[in-house]
């Protein structure tokens, strides 16, 4: 299942994230961690007591042009690298991928911190100041997720963009379960309503995650404010607050930990629905063809839509 975690900034989305997978992998479950935050801290969340430069790996950014040629493998419909752009979704020849699979994008782009293996898209860095947007970045990992066939059992997890910036590409329909964090204040359940509509809208599984909850008036304002969409909610947590100094003490406390249960129970509760996922990718991928793609590239890439393809199961290699 993929998983994604959003919400207003500063609202513990990276840690629910780092939590969710760490608790994931010590059960023994396949999982891959992905940090697709403009801020990149999600190496720090899923080891506290590591450095900010413990993890070693290249970004997926960095390589955007071997992933476009490793993906596209022989599909006759992508032209070249230039012609593939981050919507572009997979067709009978492109390469297909599982879930941490022996091949280069994972050799290449994963390290474990800690438990769980990672995979970074990368951070804004001075050469991108007033020239590009966070989301050139983020369309390696569109590319990804496109031509990802995960299988039962497996789990993905992301930390997504904060806020309503996720709209900003098709990235937010390409998951099975959405989890917004929401603290229990205006500000922290505003973003709800702009995820909600959107969800609604393409039929993407919606539930919010309360944080930093403090008593019983924060849980009633979540409620009042966010409904039935309230799955389960985290207290104020001394141990994640010392965990982000450096220096986590004791472990994390008990309504937490059953916290993180039901959302894997929820995950766990759900079928993954590939029709729909590959469904939304050409979706998107037409819009962006149509809207600048096709200027970009000086080519028809609705023609790149292979219309009787589905990503099936693939056999372990």
């Amino acid at each position: 299942m993929r998983v994604a975690f959003v919400g207003k900034g500063g609202s513990g989305k990276t840690t629910l994230s780092a939590l969710f997978a760490r608790q994931l992998a010590r059960s023994g479950a396949p999982v891959l961690a992905v940090d697709g935050d403009i801020n990149q801290h999600l190496s720090e969340a899923l080891d506290p007591t590591a450095g900010p430069t413990a993890f070693g790996a290249p970004p997926l950014a960095a390589h955007l042009g071997d992933i476009k040629d490793l993906l596209r493998g022989t599909n006759e419909r992508i032209t070249s690298r230039e012609a593939m752009v981050k919507t572009t979704p997979p067709g009978r020849g492109s390469r297909l991928l599982r879930l941490l699979g022996d091949d280069e994008l994972h050799a290449r782009h994963v390290r474990r911190v800690g438990d769980v293996p990672l995979m970074v898209t990368g951070a804004f860095d001075e050469s991108d100041l007033g020239v590009s947007c966070y989301h050139s970045k983020l369309g390696a990992v569109e590319l990804y997720l496109n031509h990802l066939v995960d299988g039962p059992g497996e789990y993905l997890v992301m930390d997504m963009t904060a806020g309503a910036d996720a709209f900003a590409s098709g990235l937010f329909t390409r998951f099975d379960m959405t989890f917004l964090v929401a603290e229990p204040t205006r500000r922290g359940v505003s973003v709800y309503r702009q995820y909600r509509d959107h969800a609604r809208e393409f039929g993407i599984p919606l539930a919010v995650v309360g944080n930093k909850v403090t008593g019983e008036d924060d849980l009633l304002f979540l409620k009042e404010e966010v409904g039935d969409d309230l799955l389960t909610h985290l207290v104020l947590s001394p141990w994640v607050r010392s965990a982000e100094r450096g220096s986590p003490r004791g472990e994390l406390e008990e309504p937490n930990r059953h916290a993180l249960r039901v959302l894997r129970e929820t995950v766990d509760a759900r079928e993954q629905d590939r029709p729909r996922l590959h469904r939304h990718a050409v979706e998107f991928h037409l819009r962006n063809a149509r809207a600048w793609a096709d200027r970009a590239t000086g080519q028809d890439l609705a023609a790149q839509v292979d219309p009787d393809f589905v990503p099936g199961p693939l056999r372990p290699s």
